[in-house]
């Protein structure tokens, strides 16, 4: 890889359920005066996504979402005043369960896709129909880290794409042997991606060009088993 061009998809307006959202991208990259080509990996925040999946909850008041929350988690894993760090039935450990209250009209919140992977999946099978290019899809919500402050986009949702890249086993540039390094290039393309999208932008989505990464992977293999974990 030489050069890596991102692009947002702009026009896409608000989705609601049931709407025709590949539809929706594809005239989105028309009207950027553009076309999907082999090797294009197509991003989509997943709220566009968990709305056009009827992902869309109405909250009377704080009990409400405080209930939705631990209805949506698996397993607390910290609490502090209203904040809940949870892991979500996806594996995912984040604040609140990732229901989420932003980008929604007032008295609703947004749930994850109940399989992330399974609608990239769906929406990279419509894309390609409609192109004949081999494409990858990436679903992506905003996380916290731990010990790091800010907020970075990641992927939630993989189809078409290498979700880790093994480099185990390989050499580094002086010819010392990698041990554990693995690259999460779904996790990568998810921050580049939200780069061009933004937080307030209206932008939902974005086209990232130049990388060589097919394959099979699923956000799933991104969480980290828990016997690994030396944080819980």
């Amino acid at each position: 890889m030489s050069d890596l061009r991102v692009f947002g998809l702009r026009g896409i307006g608000d989705v609601s359920a049931g709407d025709d959202l590949a539809s929706a991208l594809l005239e989105s990259v028309a009207g950027a005066d553009e076309r999907l080509v082999d090797d294009d990996i197509v991003v989509v925040t997943h709220k566009v996504v968990s709305k056009q999946e009827g992902r869309v909850v109405e909250i009377l008041d704080e009990q409400a979402y405080r209930r939705l929350v631990e209805d949506e988690s698996m397993d607390i894993i910290r609490r502090r005043g209203d904040l809940v760090i949870a892991r979500t039935r996806h594996g995912f450990i984040c604040a609140n369960a990732a229901v989420d209250r932003s980008n929604v009209a007032s008295g609703f919140a947004v749930l994850l896709p109940i399989d992330p992977d399974r609608s990239a999946h769906r929406i990279r099978n419509r894309l390609e129909r409609a192109t004949g290019a081999s494409l990858g899809v990436i679903i992506t919500d905003t996380f916290g880290r731990p010990w790091r402050r800010g907020l970075v986009d990641v992927a939630i949702g993989v189809s078409g794409v290498l979700a880790i890249l093994d480099l185990v086993g390989t050499t580094d540039t002086h010819g010392n042997e990698l041990q554990v390094t693995e690259v999460a290039v779904v996790d990568e393309v998810a921050a580049a991606a939200d780069l061009v999208m933004g937080k307030a932008t209206g932008i939902p989505a974005a086209v990232v060009r130049g990388l060589h990464v097919a394959g099979n992977g699923r956000a799933t293999d991104l969480v980290r088993p828990a016997a690994e974990d030396l944080f819980r």
